[in-house]
């Protein structure tokens, strides 16, 4: 049992079995009073918005409505209060390179065990930046994805692609049939009854997805 005592986490994780075994883990050995879930990027935003308290919020990578590190550094620059971390079942070096360039507090595999996710966990608490031991041990590493020339994405900011309005998040669709309306960011929280942080954090997902520099190439590129 945890001798310290905190108040609230986000767990967002779109396995429902997961979310509960980790949220066990929170509480029973870390001491942690409260403990949100969320299946969706979205929801957790929503989760965000109406929670005070919240020290510690963690997400997956994998998990709908998400747009990767870059995504969750805006959720950073929003709350920055609370301590952003990625736990995920991916050990991709470039994934753990990102969500530290992005300035997040912590990248924790899922593969570790349970002693050193809440050892990961507690140096996030305690001010530091947690990555992986793979990641500063060559033995132990696995092995890194050959380079490939770079090619047109077109999930991402390819106009003639495959970025398309039904590949986004109901959300995420909401604020941009808002922003081609010509709304500012006041008026779309407003219409849809969210925080005024939480759209910024949908348009900076957006744009990242469809490549879009201001909200006229949103909306022309969307």
């Amino acid at each position: 049992m945890a001798n310290n005592q905190h108040e609230t986490v986000l767990v967002a994780d779109d396995h429902g079995l997961y979310r509960s075994g980790f949220g066990f883990l929170l509480r029973d050995r870390m001491g942690f009073r409260s403990v949100i879930e969320a299946a969706t990027f979205d929801a957790a935003l929503d989760r965000l918005a109406e929670t005070p308290n919240v020290e510690l919020a963690l997400f997956d990578l994998a998990m709908p409505g998400i747009s990767g590190p870059e995504g969750l550094s805006v959720v950073k620059e929003t709350y920055p209060g609370i301590r952003v971390a990625i736990v995920s079942g991916s050990e991709e070096r470039t994934d753990v390179v990102k969500a530290v360039a992005m300035g997040l507090n912590g990248y924790v595999p899922k593969s570790l065990g349970d002693d050193e996710i809440v050892g990961a966990l507690q140096d996030i608490l305690d001010g530091r930046v947690f990555v992986p031991r793979f990641m500063t041990s060559g033995a132990n590493a696995p092995p890194a994805r050959a380079s490939a020339p770079e090619q047109p994405n077109p999930s991402k900011g390819d106009p003639g692609g495959g970025a398309t309005y039904k590949s986004i998040s109901p959300r995420q669709r909401d604020v941009l049939d808002c922003v081609r309306r010509g709304l500012s960011n006041k008026e779309i929280a407003r219409e849809l009854e969210i925080a005024e942080g939480t759209v910024k954090i949908h348009l900076a997902a957006l744009f990242s997805h469809f490549g879009a520099r201001n909200r006229t190439e949103l909306a022309t590129r969307s």
